[in-house]
């Protein structure tokens, strides 16, 4: 998924917490506007196209239900609703107004991206569901350095024309790297973007992993040119990449 595309309304009264958020969603490369009450809500819409809004139910004298019933009665957007960890009602209404998940105050913001990945997987799987297969999207092949990746069949072709036998998490795990080709990715972010549930910074899968990949389409696995460890940080897929 590409983050760049997706914009992302923060709902919030504290501006604190949407500074929080804002920083670490447009770290991710997501598109972000802010608002603070139902104006400011109105006026993002009128100024952008917003695919997902997080919104506070708790926004003083706004009521956050009643924000939510008119964004899914005019919008078609996906909506995540940030509550108090006692608001069990006003989770349970939200979600049965429209809301596509919920989010307890206070949070870890890996939660929060967790979610928001998970919402816009769940908006664009049904969008294409519901498409013609006549205005199916074409099949985008990723090329780089002689190899060609094909993400709608999962097969992966080296540079002298054969098939190189990937399992379907290493073919997942190069798809990440080709998608975000030049810019260092945290073993964290990767984790997320993987799907793991579970994870440390003791964790040694991201490496096995990465360590997997690299003995596919590296010349020497052991002085990586085309993946290359970040010290201290991650990796970095840092050769050139065209998609078609």
């Amino acid at each position: 998924m590409n983050s760049a595309m997706h914009r992302i309304l923060i709902v919030d009264d504290d501006e604190k917490i949407r500074k929080l958020l804002k920083r670490c969603l447009e770290t991710e490369g997501y598109l972000i506007s802010e608002a603070e009450n139902r104006e400011q809500v109105n006026l993002a819409f009128e100024s952008d196209h917003i695919d997902l809004v997080t919104l506070d139910l708790n926004l003083g004298s706004e009521n956050g239900l009643s924000i939510a019933t008119d964004l899914k009665d005019k919008h078609d957007v996906a909506i995540i609703i940030v509550t108090g960890k006692g608001d069990v009602i006003d989770r349970v209404v939200g979600l049965e107004m429209g809301a596509d998940d919920y989010i307890s105050k206070p949070f870890h913001i890996r939660e929060v991206l967790a979610r928001i990945r998970s919402v816009l997987r769940r908006v664009e799987s049904k969008t294409s569901e519901n498409s013609n297969s006549a205005d199916l999207e074409k099949e985008r092949l990723f090329s780089f350095l002689g190899w060609t990746a094909n993400p709608a069949r999962l097969e992966l072709i080296d540079p002298t024309g054969a098939f190189c036998d990937v399992t379907t998490s290493d073919f997942k795990l190069l798809m990440i790297f080709l998608e975000r080709a030049k810019r260092v990715l945290s073993r964290e972010q990767i984790m997320d973007y993987v799907g793991g549930a579970d994870w440390t910074p003791l964790d040694r899968t991201i490496d096995n992993q990465v360590a997997r990949l690299r003995k596919k389409i590296e010349e020497d696995p052991a002085n990586p040119l085309i993946i290359k460890t970040i010290r201290g940080i991650g990796y970095m897929f840092a050769v050139d990449v065209v998609c078609e």
